[in-house]
């Protein structure tokens, strides 16, 4: 997708959903790789998938997200309707609510990190409180121990680029916590600055749930290392409860996830990249 998609938007706006079609579309320069994001008018969004496996997300926001949101204490996008392929757009896409808010940078310090980590623990929290039944398992709702293999063939293959020795002894301690054995719960999956907003140092919205499902609730931990300095991360802990275990255990995925986000993105994606890198120096840092 490119600035010139916005015509592409505009045309499926108006073949589809006519009553939209005087609202202004403008392109969001946004870092995700998931989808493509257009602000229609001042209060909506046009989110246009770059890929199949985004595209079977619409249908699962469109059906969950009415029932969680009313149960959560931010705003998440409303889903306003879903559209189907035309003009050449192989795939099902969306229209949801705007929400207004910037996402946060880690190591800035340019919001309020304190408050921010009671504000994602409670969100975390809510999620984890809401009936599970009939509820999908989330994208990432695996045990930890499945990715070892893949993550020890990134720690390879980024070798001199960052420690490695380091990487593989902090993926070590995270495999050697007791596994999760509990209920899934309700979470995320991926907490991170592109996938939520702030506004005056609180957080004002989720604005991805593209990983939502069932798993085991550490995997909505990995806020503590995406979002939060070190300071705030001992807040975040406190706040949400978390025991050593699962502690151990969303370190983990935060591990693993930004070392194949690193591998993937450090030369095409320099905001991924970046965030990935703050990820993985915090974590090799300890």
């Amino acid at each position: 997708m490119n600035r010139d998609s916005a015509t592409l938007v505009r045309t499926l706006i108006a073949a589809q959903f006519p009553h939209w079609a005087d609202l202004p579309v403008k392109a969001v320069d946004a870092s995700g790789t998931a989808n493509a994001v257009y602000r229609l008018g001042d209060d909506k969004a046009v989110r246009l998938p770059r890929t199949e496996g985004s595209a079977a997300d619409v249908a699962t926001e469109h059906r969950w997200l009415p029932r969680l949101a009313p149960r959560l204490p931010v705003p998440v996008p409303a889903p306003l309707a879903q559209g189907v392929p035309a003009e050449g757009f192989p795939w099902a896409w969306s229209v949801c609510t705007w929400l207004e808010g910037v996402n946060p940078v880690p190591g800035e310090g340019t919001w309020g990190p304190e408050l921010l980590a009671v504000d994602l623990a409670e969100f975390v929290l809510a999620l984890r409180r809401i009936d599970t039944t009939g509820g999908p398992r989330a994208y990432r709702g695996e045990p930890l121990a499945s990715r070892d293999g893949v993550t020890r063939t990134v720690i390879a293959e980024l070798d001199g680029v960052l420690d490695a020795g380091a990487a593989v002894a902090a993926w070590d301690e995270a495999l050697a916590a007791p596994v999760f054995t509990g209920a899934p719960v309700w979470v995320n999956g991926d907490l991170q600055p592109g996938n939520v907003l702030v506004a005056e140092g609180r957080l004002a919205g989720v604005i991805d749930f593209a990983c939502m499902g069932l798993a085991d609730p550490a995997v909505d931990l990995i806020a503590a290392w995406y979002l939060l300095p070190a300071g705030a991360r001992e807040t975040f802990r406190t706040e949400v409860g978390a025991d050593d275990a699962s502690w151990a255990r969303g370190r983990g995925w935060a591990l693993s996830i930004a070392l194949m986000e690193l591998a993937a993105y450090r030369e095409s994606n320099p905001v991924m990249a970046r965030n990935a890198w703050w990820v993985t120096g915090e974590i090799l840092a300890r």
